[in-house]
């Protein structure tokens, strides 16, 4: 992405699988050079590149230090990023619990500041807390909770203390994780609020029976945000030793791009059969958490527009969201699907996985939109989101 900082323009690198924690700022001149390291292109064509940038001969040194400074900071396909890969996911593994990622930068770290910012995110839940015949399940955006508390508030506010002693099936977006895939760990999850409780039971079911599609002890697990916003929410209504069953679902690709329906995959047929069989024996016993977003819109998602919340395009965008979400509210899972492979997914919805995968797991379930919101995430970008209630008709 563009350089954050204002006196260090350029290209700024990470990465966001953390397995390295380097962050460098490529200037200007030098960003043309990183199509060098494509896997075809060769050192000599490099050094073609930074004579015709700099306009001299002399461009060894340049040369060495770029390839050596990407290197070592694990940002080149090489031996040294295998085992920095390597290295990331045998410590996850072999982890006990999964330790927060985004604790001190997207809420608070410490206990008092992150309980009062969600008495504040929460404040005026009672009011709308009556919404809970048949309740079974909520979605709620992954977005930063500063920026969607109000649907984040909206979502919660129908968990009412009869729900405490259930098991929360959080069904989260992997925005890095393999399409058609579906992550499990067995570790509890860790906030500053304590520990969640996994239901070891329940999840090695899902092990056993939920065939290939299931990636067992997925490392996107360690730094993906959309499970972990949701425990905190749960934690702070019910406290920190909530029983959960995290699922990181993929992307639905081949559908998506080739056609047909995500169970076409025989591999995800599997697992969708699978968790449907879970939800038809568990019942009353589970309750089912989403956390998703919707549309990305704008220059931050290479539109070649800058978007606005609910102004120009946006009110179009908002039209087309609100169309998938009659769909969801009509239990509508093949109605929702089509209207997602429409142009293969122009409105970009983070968080179309995990909303087909509980329709379909669950036939003739009803939603119920409580609050539907545009961000501008940045100046010339939206993400669009909700609160939906779930119920069983």
């Amino acid at each position: 992405m563009p350089s954050p900082a204002p006196d260090r323009p350029g290209l700024f690198i990470r990465d966001p699988y953390h397995y390295s924690d380097a962050m460098l700022i490529v200037p200007p001149p030098l960003v043309t050079c990183l199509r060098c390291f494509d896997g075809e292109q060769t050192e000599l064509d490099l050094r073609a590149e930074l004579v015709r940038i700099t306009e001299t001969l002399e461009v060894g040194d340049v040369e060495r230090q770029l390839i050596e400074t990407l290197s070592a900071s694990g940002f080149l396909e090489n031996d040294v990023f295998e085992q920095m890969k390597e290295k990331r996911h045998r410590e996850f593994a072999v982890a006990q619990k999964r330790d927060p990622a985004h604790c001190g930068t997207a809420y608070p770290a410490e206990v008092e500041p992150l309980r009062e910012t969600l008495n504040r995110y929460m404040d005026g839940r009672a009011a709308i807390a009556s919404l809970t015949d048949g309740l079974c399940g909520v979605a709620a955006p992954h977005v930063s909770p500063e920026g969607g508390w109000q649907s984040y508030q909206a979502a919660y506010s129908v968990l009412t203390p009869e729900y405490r002693h259930r098991t929360f099936v959080i069904l989260g977006t992997s925005h890095y994780g393999e399409p058609e895939r579906f992550g499990l760990t067995r570790k509890c999850f860790v906030t500053p609020f304590g520990e969640t409780v996994p239901d070891l039971d329940l999840i090695a079911w899902l092990e056993q029976h939920g065939g290939p599609a299931v990636s067992m002890e997925d490392y996107c697990h360690f730094f993906e945000h959309t499970i972990e916003f949701q425990v905190l929410f749960l934690q702070h209504i019910y406290g920190p030793d909530v029983r959960v069953v995290p699922i990181l679902c993929g992307q639905y690709a081949r559908s998506l791009y080739e056609g047909g329906r995500p169970e076409s995959d025989e591999a995800v047929n599997r697992f969708l059969d699978a968790l449907g069989e879970l939800a038809a024996r568990e019942g009353d016993r589970l309750f089912w958490v989403l956390g998703i977003d919707m549309a990305h819109m704008g220059a931050r998602y290479r539109d070649p527009f800058p978007a606005r919340a609910h102004e120009g395009r946006m009110q179009s965008v908002a039209d087309r969201d609100r169309a998938r979400i009659a769909r969801i509210e009509q239990g509508d899972a093949m109605g929702f699907w089509e209207l997602v492979q429409e142009n293969q997914d122009d409105l970009k919805w983070c968080g179309s996985s995990p909303v087909y995968t509980l329709l379909r797991a669950i036939p003739g379930l009803r939603g119920n939109l409580l609050r539907y919101e545009q961000w501008n995430i940045d100046p010339q970008s939206v993400v669009s989101f909700a609160g939906i209630s779930f119920a069983k008709a």
